[in-house]
């Protein structure tokens, strides 16, 4: 397994990271406690998780998959092996978090991570992620670009920042990250840290895949210029990139047969291009996930990409991934693809 510097922080993270939103949904607990020993097996170190979790997002499911990973930790001892992400919720509808609106402010912030905690069954979260801004913003696709700029009220950077800043004195949290951010955002959290003297932002996790290379045109240079690196998450586009949806076909027991998510992935330029990637990956004698997989692997300026899975197959796929290095001639076909349909599904 590879690793990789998180951010400016003396963490070594692995290459794949074990995404864990299924589990409390379409995992059991015992499924998920499965999942975890297989990944420390195979040489991964890094969780991520949400309060959110599991997904998709309701009041008798919220917080469920932190506390299966916490049970995990109890029964095997093992809190000091792992790297540990998880996320607050920002500004949302969703009234059951905390009896009201969630926001990015003290008392949201003070009151999610002891949440987090308890049911995570530890005293410290390595990684602590804004799960996306406070501000009005549309990161979620939907093709109908990023947002329309308009004012409304929202929780000043440099508040949200501070309430972080105490929390990593408290020792609750030991680093930041931002998650569905835009340049812009980024770009603000790294400056008010630096001229406030508050914590400094250590990765980004946003969607990232051959259906969606938006991250490489405005975010990527932060890897390089802030040392800021992506947490990608989505590698395989809601498992679309698999092409098990391909031709209309609805896999009994799939995401987007139990609940109906994937519509940004169902248009005909999406199709176009996934069918072209799968054939690739045939001509290659490769399967089409770990093709994906791979490519978001082989990216400069990928920290870590967090694969997900709800079968014990799907999971060794995606970890086996990391041993696969895609060729020149590869990276070059693959280029080629998505210049003849760029982002169909931003």
């Amino acid at each position: 397994m590879e690793f990789r510097k998180l951010g400016n922080t003396d963490l070594d993270v692995s290459l794949i990271c074990l995404g864990t939103m299924t589990w409390g949904e379409q995992n059991t607990e015992q499924e998920g406690h499965e999942q975890m020993d297989y990944a420390v097996e195979q040489g991964i170190n890094f969780f991520d998780t949400a309060e959110l979790y599991a997904i998709p997002p309701k009041a008798e499911t919220q917080g469920k998959t932190e506390e299966i990973i916490g049970t995990w930790f109890k029964k095997n001892n093992n809190r000091d092996k792992i790297i540990l992400a998880t996320k607050v919720a920002g500004r949302s509808g969703m009234k059951w978090f905390r009896g009201g609106e969630t926001r990015l402010d003290r008392k949201n912030m003070e009151t999610a991570v002891e949440g987090s905690l308890r049911r995570l069954q530890t005293d410290y979260i390595d990684l602590y992620q804004l799960h996306w801004p406070d501000r009005p913003i549309n990161m979620f696709g939907g093709g109908k670009g990023l947002y329309k700029h308009y004012d409304m009220e929202s929780i000043d950077i440099s508040e949200t920042l501070d309430v972080l800043s105490d929390l990593v004195k408290a020792g609750k949290i030991r680093h930041v990250g931002l998650s569905n951010e835009s340049p812009w955002g980024l770009s603000e959290f790294i400056n008010k840290s630096e001229q406030l003297d508050l914590p400094r932002v250590q990765s980004v996790q946003n969607a990232y895949n051959l259906l969606n290379r938006t991250y490489e045109y405005g975010m990527s240079e932060f890897a390089h210029r802030s040392s800021v690196g992506l947490l990608a998450y989505s590698p395989l586009a809601q498992g679309y990139l698999s092409g098990k949806y391909l031709d209309g076909a609805m896999p009994k027991g799939s995401r987007t047969e139990l609940f109906g998510r994937g519509d940004r992935y169902e248009t005909h330029a999406a199709e176009s291009s996934i069918k072209a990637y799968v054939e690739y990956a045939k001509k290659i004698e490769m399967d089409p996930s770990v093709l994906a997989n791979a490519f978001v692997n082989s990216r400069e300026f990928v920290t870590s990409n967090i694969i997900g899975a709800t079968t014990m197959e799907q999971l060794k796929l995606a970890v086996g991934s990391s041993e696969v290095k895609l060729s020149a001639e590869d990276l070059d076909e693959l280029d080629k693809i998505h210049a003849a349909c760029p982002n169909p599904c931003p």
